[in-house]
């Protein structure tokens, strides 16, 4: 062999070995297997995965029975680290292998959601089919920031009087929602859900660690008012694990995101509630051996519900500023929090309770006294407040419930100071009978929602007057009869407010018009004759009596 064929012969093998190495390196990949350390109380220690970063998620492969298990990385030590399991961390063992994924947590979303009852992972619980999902969004995000949103300045009506006329909620607000249990924290969410009903507004419902007879009420509810078509309920109820009651707030979000970012639609997310998520956290972090702070919490709970509730906002309409977000895709969406937090004998000072105070732009108060004595929804006026106030109003509830608020917390102190008076000069029985009919009227049922035109008229008779010489017994019905007669003898009255959001002065009029006109047919349909005025001295003699002892 010359020296010639000999040279070739190696540069052709050369060639031959570098294209089997490039073939070879596109089916080559490393990965890293880490080992369960221990497994207890659905949290697993992990070792060998030095490179895993917080909230990742990892599989682990169950040696017993093959099946993969997924856990969420939570604490990253030194050594070690500690995972809650998402399944069921029985089936693991001492010496599982663990892989990562390389992806934080996501839920599945998307339209084909709405109407469904799913877990904390997205999962349909409602055993009418899998769900086609049309996209996963990240469970825990960074919120937008400023340069991306709006003021918040259109209303989210509730349909309830008492919430729309002095206690306002805009879209992309946060509005809290708190009180002892059975206050109607949940009724009030479900009646602001139904209120949605002609609006565009998408709704999710997480319910966290509730009873499943709860849910299943709540959802039954729904469907009997249509109001399934638009919302999706996210359940991680009292069974479930701590894990799964701890990450539904954020499935949650996330499912409301998707419309939101994707849709530029507009959500509304009620968190019910969250006192029981942060009993989950502190469950799981002291599982975890996070130390323990003030009330047993771990000191960044602060931080669960914060890093939860700045994920509401109103997204900027102008599509330049939009396109510089990488995840927002269509401008002028918005997300309204709801949170729901329960306290202990009306305890507002306790730690979770300030903590969401501080978070959230106001609180409705409920109140157990006010609840048991007849006024629902049992709003207490004096420290329930709401940070946006009039930006979240139309300007025709704005002219009307100006001075509601102040009237009746004057009300309130005049009502204590009258159980020790003997006698009250004229001025005082014409506030307190003034104050009595204010409350009446704003009294509502459950599942009755009220359409603001409808709330504008009510509000408009009782702080303008016209329900003074009428009994107090009576306003109730009144308010019914009245709301009948405009609609089917009126309807522009309450078309005009409608379409414009104002209360102009031929509306008025015609408001005042349509006001004395029902009058004498409300007083025939009670079967009698008798003058308002009469009736209602007789009646304000007798509840001053009672008062003064």
């Amino acid at each position: 062999m010359t020296t010639t064929e000999g040279s070739l012969r190696a540069s052709e093998i050369k060639k031959a070995l570098i294209q089997q190495i490039d073939r070879y390196e596109d089916d080559l990949h490393m990965e890293e297997v880490g080992e369960v350390l221990e497994v207890s109380d659905g949290v697993a220690r992990i070792w060998g995965l030095s490179s895993a970063v917080a909230n990742e998620m990892l599989e682990i492969e169950s040696s017993e029975t093959g099946e993969s298990v997924t856990a969420l990385a939570l604490n990253l030590e030194e050594d070690n680290i500690g995972a809650v399991v998402l399944g069921d961390y029985l089936v693991l063992k001492e010496g599982d292998q663990v892989r990562r994924t390389g992806r934080v947590l996501e839920v599945p979303t998307g339209p084909a959601y709405l109407g469904r009852v799913v877990s904390a992972l997205g999962e349909p619980r409602d055993g009418k089919g899998p769900i086609e999902a049309a996209r996963s969004m990240k469970v825990d995000r960074k919120a937008p920031g400023i340069v991306f949103r709006q003021p918040v300045k259109e209303p989210l009506q509730t349909g309830l009087k008492a919430i729309d006329s002095m206690i306002p909620i805009g879209r992309g607000q946060r509005e809290l929602i708190i009180g002892d249990r059975r206050t109607g924290k949940t009724a009030i969410a479900v009646d602001t859900i139904i209120n949605q009903r002609d609006t565009d507004v998408i709704c999710v419902y997480v319910a966290i660690g509730q009873k499943a007879s709860t849910v299943a009420s709540v959802v039954e509810r729904l469907e009997r008012e249509g109001a399934m078509e638009y919302t999706v309920i996210v359940a991680a109820n009292a069974s479930e694990p701590a894990t799964m009651q701890y990450i539904a707030p954020y499935s949650g979000c996330a499912i409301a995101e998707y419309f939101m970012y994707e849709e530029g639609r507009h959500t509304l997310v009620v968190y019910d509630d969250l006192s029981k998520q942060a009993d989950a956290y502190r469950e799981l972090s002291l599982i975890l051996r996070r130390p323990p702070g003030r009330e047993a919490y771990p000191g960044d709970i602060f931080y669960l519900h914060s890093r939860l509730l700045e994920r509401a906002a109103k997204i900027s309409e102008d599509p330049e500023v939009v396109g510089r977000h990488e995840d927002i895709a269509r401008p002028g969406g918005s997300l309204t929090a709801l949170p729901i937090i329960q306290t202990q004998a009306g305890d507002v000072s306790a730690y979770i309770p300030t903590n969401v105070i501080s978070i959230t732009d106001g609180q409705i108060y409920l109140e157990t006294d006010l609840f048991y004595s007849g006024v629902r929804p049992a709003v207490n006026v004096g420290i329930s407040v709401s940070r946006v106030g009039g930006n979240a109003q139309i300007k025709a509830m704005k002219s009307v419930a100006g001075q509601l608020r102040l009237d009746l917390a004057q009300y309130r102190e005049l009502e204590a100071f009258a159980q020790f008076g003997s006698e009250l000069d004229p001025a005082t029985q014409r506030q307190l009978s003034r104050g009595e009919r204010t409350v009446e009227a704003l009294k509502q049922g459950q599942y009755a929602p009220m359409p603001v035109e409808e709330q504008v008229m009510v509000i408009f008779a009782v702080t303008r007057g016209h329900l003074d010489d009428l009994g107090v017994a009576r306003i109730r019905p009144w308010e019914k009869g009245f709301l009948e007669f405009v609609r089917s003898s009126h309807p522009e009255i309450g078309q005009a407010i409608r379409d414009s959001g104002k209360l102009s002065d031929e509306t008025g009029e015609a408001l005042k018009e349509a006001i004395e006109q029902y009058r004498p047919m409300f007083r025939e349909a009670r079967g009698g004759t008798e003058d308002f005025a009469q009736e209602a001295a007789r009646e304000i003699e007798a509840e001053t009596a009672e008062a003064a002892g």
